[in-house]
């Protein structure tokens, strides 16, 4: 058996597990998508790929020059600082954005027949919660800050008089 998991981990480049859970996810994926659209293939299958290559051709230069600019702006000293705490506000509200798309942006056809709810409020609804993100990010970086400022002051040596 170790000279199959070799072999798997030499060609795939991990283990047998995480084949495993990434073919379990994918799967996953499909049936959802077979669900959602009602056994309508030619729309799943170019769903899977127009999320893909959206993805890969549009999101990641963007995810890419926008941590580029970030850290450019941070500068050397601040390698760990303040970077992370505008990394993951942002990927957050992101990821919320791209999975409620239609309803923030009010391109909806049958939401309110179908739920009997309006879809107005959405727009407003992510604005909030990505302020409160952001915001909730600032104060976990001011108390780690102060955490720190407090620690140098107890390493420097007390004064003597």
């Amino acid at each position: 058996m170790s000279g199959f998991v070799g072999r798997l981990r030499r060609w795939y480049g991990e283990g047998p597990l995480q084949l495993l859970v990434l073919l379990a996810s994918f799967a996953l994926a499909g049936y959802a998508g077979v669900r959602l659209l009602e056994g309508d293939w030619p729309m799943v299958v170019l769903w899977f790929v127009g999320a893909a290559l959206v993805h890969d051709l549009l999101f990641v230069p963007a995810y890419a020059l926008a941590d580029r600019a970030l850290r450019a702006a941070a500068g050397r000293r601040e390698r760990g600082g303040w970077v992370n705490f505008v990394r993951v506000p942002a990927f957050l509200s992101g990821l919320l954005l791209l999975v409620w798309f239609p309803l923030i942006t009010g391109r909806v056809e049958r939401y309110e027949s179908a739920t009997g709810l309006s879809a107005d409020a959405f727009l407003t609804r992510w604005l909030i919660v990505t302020a409160a993100l952001f915001a909730g990010s600032a104060l976990c970086r001011v108390l780690q800050v102060r955490r720190g400022r407090r620690s140098a002051r107890k390493e420097r040596p007390s004064v003597v008089h």
